[in-house]
């Protein structure tokens, strides 16, 4: 009785935190719901042509192939639909009348030239195709397609040595795939569609947000003049920004989706998504210094006593204005992003904080090189990385201004729309 209701309850358990995960999972992203509903919609649209008689009698048992298309190719993103059913439509046509063609060539040699001939063909094509797969830019943009050319030139050209009248057999086979691609293609663009692009464009924004973040907590909280620095492990400001030493895969994986989609909304036809991966290259080496700068601070985390408390003063004061200088450069380059608007602070900023620097060299100059000096002067240079890296960042996001066509900003005459 006892094992029973154990048993029991470790279901229950179970039950409840597999509920709690599902839950998690649709509230961190809503669209993960409407895509699931997505893949039923378009294989429910698919399965139409087998269970409705005049359709299945058109296509016949090659119909399956609809549904199976849809299960391979529905992706999460408008561009990764994209992506794989164009990849596998074109793949399937050119494969298929590769294959017709080889049968029709190997015909002539006879019956006992033509299974020699096409195992000839296959070994070819198999082998070139194969090999076009470790070039980069192939493997890039069309890894699957040449996956599933290979598989429909073989099948056939394999089975037409067997089958007869492999032209129908070929067409219908086609036809099939083709309406599995447009049933994939129209839900995903039509029906609650995710795009790409517009994950990146936020992705770049937010990366940048992040950084003006930690800049910002640098300014509040360790340069304030009364701000706490003996338990810096403990503040939130100086996490926030580990996520963008990471986003490269994230990045690269939604620019090459991206390069699929039609123009939508804001993102026209060639919409410079190129630029979006410097910025985030720029963003991660702004990153990789402030991960310097926030091991230092945590490590020797205390400013001393100083022999000059005036000259500790200026250095401290100079520092916060240029981590606050910063951090509102970076903020209105990430806003500018999210409107699609020409960054109109960020030049201004820049100069402030190049302008700053001087100030701060030159109140160095004026100390000695004693050990509270040494170190304040050390977290100021480090500070002066990061203003580099926020003026190349600063012209990056100019540069996707003036490629994207970026409208600009009059506070008189616009208001500023949220993606």
């Amino acid at each position: 009785m006892d094992l029973v209701v154990e048993s029991r309850e470790k279901t229950r358990t179970m039950v409840i935190e597999l509920s709690k995960k599902v839950k998690k999972i649709g509230e961190d992203d809503p669209r993960r719901v409407a895509h699931s509903f997505k893949a039923g919609l378009a294989l429910t649209l698919v399965s139409v042509f087998y269970y409705v008689t005049p359709l299945f009698d058109g296509f016949g048992v090659s119909s399956m192939w609809a549904v199976l298309t849809v299960v391979v190719i529905m992706e999460y993103t408008v561009g990764g639909t994209l992506s794989k059913g164009l990849n596998r439509a074109v793949a399937t046509l050119v494969g298929g009348s590769l294959g017709v063609a080889a049968h029709q060539i190997a015909v002539l040699c006879g019956e006992k030239g033509e299974p020699i001939l096409l195992g000839l063909f296959v070994f070819i094509l198999a082998a070139a195709a194969t090999f076009s797969r470790f070039i980069p830019e192939i493997k890039a943009r069309y890894d699957y397609g040449v996956t599933i050319f290979i598989l429909t030139f073989s099948l056939v050209a394999v089975s037409s040595y067997r089958v007869d009248e492999l032209l129908q057999l070929a067409l219908q086979r086609v036809s099939t795939i083709v309406v599995g691609v447009a049933t994939c293609l129209c839900t995903s663009i039509f029906v609650f569609p995710v795009w790409a692009g517009e994950d990146l464009h936020k992705l770049v924004a937010a990366d940048l947000e992040k950084l003006a973040n930690f800049l910002e907590g640098l300014s509040t909280e360790y340069f304030a003049e009364k701000g706490e620095v003996e338990n810096l492990e403990t503040k939130s400001f100086l996490q926030v920004y580990i996520s963008v030493l990471n986003s490269k895969p994230t990045e690269d994986s939604l620019m090459s989706l991206a390069r699929w989609e039609p123009g939508h909304g804001r993102f026209w036809f060639r919409h410079p998504w190129k630029q979006y991966l410097r910025i985030g290259a720029l963003s991660r080496q702004c990153a990789f210094s402030m991960d310097a700068l926030a091991t230092y601070i945590t490590t020797y985390p205390k400013f001393k006593p100083s022999s000059d408390p005036d000259l500790h003063l200026k250095i401290r004061k100079t520092c916060q204005e240029m981590s606050s200088e910063s951090a509102k450069a970076l903020k209105e380059l990430s806003s500018s992003i999210r409107a699609m608007t020409v960054p109109s602070l960020a030049s201004r900023d820049a100069s402030t904080v190049v302008a700053t620097v001087r100030k701060l060299e030159d109140v160095l100059s004026e100390g000695k090189a004693t050990s509270d000096v040494l170190h304040l002067a050390t977290i100021a240079s480090l500070l002066t990385q990061l203003d580099v890296r926020a003026r190349e960042i600063a012209g990056s996001v100019e540069e996707l201004a003036r490629l994207a066509h970026f409208k600009r900003f009059d506070p008189m005459h616009e208001v500023r729309v949220k993606p």
